[in-house]
């Protein structure tokens, strides 16, 4: 044996780390490739499953249109009678006497008078505005 022996070991555990370090590094880039791969087919087969679920969309779709009935292309034929006129209620009798006439409405404010709610004044005003005057 040449040289000293510690030297040799430690070459020995150099070249191992380097070894290990170079095979951890081509490991990671090969999962890398791998990943990519896993990656691209995944989106390949889901590309593919939108495409079938558009075509089975567009499928059903069509079908629905064969089965439905085709639209009228003519107008329906018009009645062969005119329909009755519309019954209308009669109009409202005239209102009998509604308001009150002019007498009991002056005697109404004479005693609002006499009694002291209204004044003379207002009397007189509200008498001349119901005859007119």
């Amino acid at each position: 044996m040449r040289g000293r022996p510690g030297r040799r070991i430690a070459r020995v555990a150099v070249g191992s780390a380097v070894m290990a370090g170079t095979a951890g590094a081509v490991h990671h880039h090969q999962q890398k490739k791998w990943d990519a791969k896993d990656q691209a087919a995944y989106q390949a087969s889901a590309e593919q499953q939108q495409l079938a679920d558009q075509q089975a969309q567009i499928e059903q779709l069509q079908q629905q249109q064969q089965a439905a009935p085709p639209p009228p292309q003519y107008a329906p034929p018009p009645p062969q009678y005119a329909p009755p006129p519309p019954q209308y209620a009669p109009p409202p009798a005239p209102a009998a006497a509604a308001a009150p006439s002019y007498v009991d409405e002056l005697q109404n404010l004479a005693a609002l008078r006499d009694q002291g709610i209204i004044s003379s004044e207002d009397f007189e005003a509200k008498k001349k505005q119901l005859l007119g005057i």
